[in-house]
């Protein structure tokens, strides 16, 4: 097994509002190894998002503990790349200044800079779409910038948090196409947080499947899919077996009502 990148030991997390504790996660323990593409799907509230956000070093575990290439996570990383579900993008510079902005940000800055951000955004579509601003982009194409942006300082990890979600079923099957060729090429580790079974399946090399509140790790999935994952993917009957797999776990848990999906 590759060095791992990412390791997760008992991790929980409760949030404290007035009197009011919300526990988020308890008692999650996950391996990443480097280089890998890991998928975590869950329920709404199981604190998929939390879990990213300790990853990243936003927010601090209540209990256990967090590191990143063998190192204890204390704080936000210089070597972590983030794309949210939103873009996020600056109104006032265009779409190549709002990926240079990450770099500007890390006093990173000359023709190699610019060169590496031209290229990355060739990479996910959006080239001769330098000089645009975010206005003048469809919502895939803004989320396609912030890939870029989220990429370009050349990270070793890269964390999403559904960065699909709000797109439209058309545009986020190309992002899903876009994103694993990306990912191929550049072979960083990739922490994905999704609700689509499917999109999980069809990213990954590992699905963790959260529980409810308080998230725990319920199981883990191996997908041996061949890659690049392309349209046809979804008729292979490993694919078939792998989602069904995980709907029946959310099926027996109450996530998901058989009976009302059949309404």
């Amino acid at each position: 097994m590759a060095e791992a990148q990412i390791v997760l030991k008992g991790v929980g997390k409760t949030f404290v509002r007035g009197l009011q504790r919300t526990t988020a996660l308890a008692g999650v323990d996950i391996e990443i190894a480097r280089g890998a593409f890991v998928a975590v799907v869950g329920p709404s509230g199981c604190g998929k998002s939390t879990l990213l956000r300790l990853v990243s070093g936003l927010v601090m575990p209540s209990e256990g503990s967090v590191r990143v290439a063998g190192e204890p996570v204390v704080g936000p990383r210089a070597d972590t790349g983030i794309v949210f579900q939103k873009a996020t993008l600056v109104d006032w510079r265009d779409i190549l200044g709002n990926v240079l902005l990450q770099l500007e940000m890390r006093g990173i800055d000359g023709p190699e800079a610019r060169e590496r951000a031209r290229t990355l955004l060739t990479a996910v579509g959006l080239g001769g779409f330098e000089n645009r601003y975010p206005h003048e982009l469809s919502g895939g194409m803004q989320q396609r910038a912030a890939i870029a942006r989220g990429l370009v300082h050349q990270p070793g990890m890269l964390l999403m948090d559904e960065p699909f979600g709000a797109l439209d079923a058309l545009t986020r099957e190309q992002m899903r196409l876009d994103l694993e060729a990306l990912w191929l090429r550049e072979r960083m580790t990739v922490f994905f947080i999704t609700h689509s079974i499917d999109e999980a399946v069809l990213l990954a090399d590992r699905v963790i499947v959260m529980s409810q509140r308080p998230g725990t790790v319920d199981h883990v999935f191996d997908v041996d899919l061949p890659r690049p994952r392309g349209l046809a993917a979804r008729n292979d009957p490993r694919f078939a077996a792998l989602t069904d797999a995980i709907t029946r776990i959310f099926l027996s848990r109450g996530v998901l009502d058989e009976q009302r999906l059949a309404l």
